[in-house]
C-alpha cells in the first residue's frame, strides 16, 4: 500500500474511532485512569509535567515504564473549556490541546530528563499540528507548572535550536500551566490495548520515518551485553567486580574523577551511551558525578538496600550492568547527582566519537 493511500486510511479509522465513541463519552468520562493508577499512597516527591505533541497516544507510551515516573495521563490541556471530550477536541471544537501529564518523583528523574525524551518524540518546528493531524489541537506545547520549569524549557529549546538536528527552528510555546482534564479510558495506555492500530498510526502518520530520521533509534539491536565468559576476558578485575557484583571503587583515585575533556562516557559493558561532559561537574565526592544522563530510557534505577541503606541504584539498562548512585544533592536546575564509578564506563574524546561510531551524540557535548 502507497504513503499516500495508508494516510488516508488511517485518517478514516481516526474518524471510525471518534464516531464509536462520541456516542459513549459521558460514561467513559468518569473511569479516570488515576483512579486504576492509585498513586496517592505513593510516599516519596511528587511532581507534574504537562507536554503536548500531537496525537496523545504517541507521548504517552514513550514515557511508560521509565524509572521515576510514577504514571502517564492522555488528556486534554490549556483550553478555556471546562470538561471537553474527544470529540469536541479532535474536531477542533476547542481551544484545547491533545496532552499528556507525568507525574514524576524529581529524587529519581528530573523534569530535565523528561525533556529530553519529550524532544525526541514528534516535529517541534511544527506550528500547524503534527504529521497529518492538523489543527491547534495537535500542535505542540511545554505547560510548565513553575519558574524552574519554565527556565528549563527555554533553556532547552535553546541548545536544541543550536545543535542543528533540525533543517528549521523549535516553534514549540512554552505556555504557563492553567488546566488538564484526563481523556476518556479508553485513550489511556491505547498502545497495550490497541498495538495493531497504534503502531500502524505511527508509521502511517511519518511519526516513526520522522524520529528515525533525526534521532537513534532501536539502540538495544546496536548495544549489546556480551556473555559472562566474553566479559571475564575484555573486563579488568576491577571492572567486572564494579559492572557485574555492584562493587564500588575508591574515590579520588578512579580514572575519570577529574577528566575535564569534552567528550561522552559509555557503558563499559555494552557501549551505549551514558553521560556526556557537558553534565559533568565536580561534587568533591570522589567519583565523576553528573546532573543527568543523555537519555533516561537507557538507564535503569533499582531499589538498593545493601548495608543498611535504602538509595537509588543507577544500572545500564543495555549492559545490565552497575553503574552507580542517583542522589538529590545536586545542583540545579535537577538537582540529582548521578555518582558513577569510573571503572563501569568508557570515555569517549569528543575528537574521536564520529570515529568510534557516537557522531549522533556529538550534540551534547558542543
Amino acid at each position: 500500500m502507497g504513503t499516500f493511500k495508508k494516510i488516508i486510511v488511517l485518517s478514516i479509522f481516526h474518524l471510525f474511532v471518534l464516531a464509536i465513541f462520541s456516542c459513549s463519552q459521558a460514561e467513559n468520562k468518569q473511569e479516570n485512569v488515576l483512579d486504576e493508577i492509585n498513586i496517592q499512597d505513593y510516599k516519596g516527591k511528587k511532581s507534574l509535567a504537562t507536554f503536548a505533541g500531537g496525537c496523545f497516544w504517541c507521548i504517552e507510551a514513550p514515557f511508560e515504564g521509565i524509572p521515576g515516573v510514577l504514571s502517564v495521563v492522555s488528556g486534554y490541556a490549556g483550553g478555556k473549556e471546562k470538561d471537553p471530550i474527544y470529540a469536541e477536541v479532535a474536531a477542533g471544537k476547542t481551544s484545547h490541546r491533545e496532552s499528556v501529564q507525568i507525574t514524576f518523583d524529581p529524587d529519581i528523574i528530573s523534569y530535565t530528563e523528561l525533556l529530553d525524551i519529550f524532544w525526541q518524540q514528534f516535529d517541534p518546528t511544527d506550528e500547524g499540528g503534527s504529521f497529518y493531524d492538523r489543527g491547534l489541537q495537535y500542535t505542540s506545547a511545554i505547560f510548565f507548572h513553575d519558574n524552574i520549569q519554565r527556565d528549563v524549557a527555554k533553556s532547552s529549546i535553546k541548545k536544541l535550536d543550536k545543535s542543528g538536528i533540525f533543517e528549521k527552528s523549535v516553534v514549540t510555546p512554552v505556555i504557563k500551566f492553567t488546566n488538564f482534564y484526563p481523556a476518556e479510558a479508553y485513550h489511556q495506555d491505547y498502545y497495550k490495548k490497541n498495538p495493531d492500530e497504534y503502531y500502524a498510526y505511527r508509521k502511517g502518520s511519518g511519526r516513526d520515518a520522522f524520529i528515525a530520521k533525526h534521532w537513534p533509534v532501536k539502540l538495544e539491536d546496536q548495544y549489546k551485553k556480551p556473555s559472562d565468559e566474553v566479559l571475564k576476558k575484555t573486563l579488568t578485575k576491577l571492572q567486572y567486580q564494579v559492572t557485574m557484583h555492584e562493587e564500588t571503587e575508591r574515590a579520588f583515585t578512579n580514572e575519570y574523577n577529574e577528566n575535564k575533556e569534552a567528550g561522552i562516557y559509555v557503558c563499559v559493558v555494552s557501549g551505549a551511551p551514558l553521560f556526556s561532559s557537558t553534565d559533568k561537574y565536580e561534587s568533591y565526592s570522589g567519583w565523576p558525578s553528573f546532573t543527568k544522563p543523555i537519555d533516561a530510557r537507557l538507564i535503569d534505577k533499582p531499589v538498593d538496600r545493601s548495608y543498611g541503606m535504602t538509595r537509588v541504584e543507577v544500572r545500564s539498562k543495555l549492559g545490565n550492568s552497575h553503574l552507580g548512585h542517583v542522589f538529590n544533592d545536586g545542583p540545579e536546575p535537577t538537582r540529582l547527582r548521578y555518582c558513577m564509578n569510573s571503572a563501569a564506563m568508557r570515555f569517549i574524546s569528543r575528537k574521536d566519537m564520529e570515529k568510534e561510531g557516537y557522531g549522533a551524540w556529538l550534540w551534547t557535548v558542543d
